[in-house]
């Protein structure tokens, strides 16, 4: 029971800088942070991503610089996404199954370079490898086909696996495809390597420069609204999830974030598994857009979305602002 004023003054607490560091509920620190990167063809090569400012996509060379960055500042894990040149990208995606792909060629250019001093998380869906930018193989009426997109990403996985991937991050949202990608990683040795699954993940209007990033926004023909979830619901995201679990999952993610922090907070009182959020590119830019237009503070809002994030629940936050905030709290 919470007692009468003026016994109790709940600002007594809050009066000074070191009090309230001393009753902080929340505690945010650089390894609650995962890092997206962005992979591009060639040497020496950074491309900044004009609709996420202060982003860059990098050949492998700056991706590896990038990955002892991030072990410096106390970032656990990068997370890899692939601008497959438009040249190598066709209707079934077959580069994604390609042992020298870019995806792979940063994989091992990491683990030489780093060890296990960083982990390296891996993107697993067609988008970045298909003529068409859907997450999956499409028939003539245009439809993404589950079952055989699911065969295609087992051999991704194993393929990224090989190359020593330590995460494999299924963000394509077929069915079944947790379930398939665990038992072929046993098969092929992988007993160790994980499993973070995209398991709610909504077809949202935040992702746009993502997909300017992996080169896919201007290829996707029609929407990918028959496979990621509708945005008005939250008792399917359940269901999603269990499903991810029983299948295999050692850890679900829940994307985009900031919209989501009620389905966070579900998830991660359902269910006694790690759960992450991803702080997706157009949360991103609206943070930077602010700064640029003079009427929010970079540095108040970033760490003030994150707090959010791991105060619903989140065991780590996917963000692009990873190093800048890193930095902020390594002080």
């Amino acid at each position: 029971m919470t007692g009468h004023f003026p016994n109790t003054r709940l600002r007594r607490t809050r009066a000074t800088g070191w009090s309230r560091a001393l009753h902080r509920e929340t505690v945010l620190t650089p390894a609650d942070l995962i890092w997206p990167l962005f992979v591009t063809s060639g040497k020496g090569v950074e491309e900044p991503i004009a609709t996420l400012p202060g982003v860059s996509r990098w050949s492998v060379d700056g991706i590896v610089a990038r990955a002892r960055e991030a072990a410096d500042l106390g970032i656990p894990v990068i997370a890899l996404f692939p601008n497959t040149p438009h040249e190598l990208r066709s209707d079934d995606g077959a580069e994604a199954h390609n042992p020298d792909n870019l995806m792979c060629q940063a994989i091992k250019a990491i683990k030489d370079a780093c060890g296990n001093s960083i982990g390296v998380l891996t993107d697993v869906a067609l988008d970045p490898y298909t003529s068409h930018g859907q997450d999956g193989l499409v028939n003539d009426a245009g439809y993404v086909l589950n079952d055989d997109t699911v065969a295609m990403l087992v051999d991704q996985a194993v393929n990224q696996a090989n190359a020593g991937a330590d995460i494999i991050a299924p963000s394509d949202m077929m069915d079944g495809r947790i379930g398939a990608i665990r038992r072929a990683l046993e098969m092929n040795g992988h007993h160790n390597v994980q499993i973070m699954s995209y398991a709610a993940k909504y077809a949202s209007a935040f992702y746009g420069p993502f997909r300017d990033a992996v080169g896919s926004g201007g290829l996707l023909k029609g929407d990918k609204k028959g496979y990621q979830m509708d945005p008005a619901n939250a008792d399917e995201a359940m269901r999603e999830v269990a499903m991810d679990i029983a299948e295999g999952a050692d850890s679900v993610m829940v994307k985009p974030g900031l919209a989501y922090l009620d389905i966070i907070y579900r998830v991660r009182q359902r269910f006694d598994v790690p759960v992450f959020a991803y702080q997706v590119s157009g949360e991103y830019a609206m943070i930077e857009a602010a700064q640029a237009a003079g009427i929010g503070d970079r540095d108040a809002l970033v760490l003030e979305k994150l707090i959010a994030f791991k105060r619903a629940g989140c065991s780590g936050v996917l963000t692009y602002h990873a190093a800048h905030v890193a930095r902020l709290l390594n002080g």
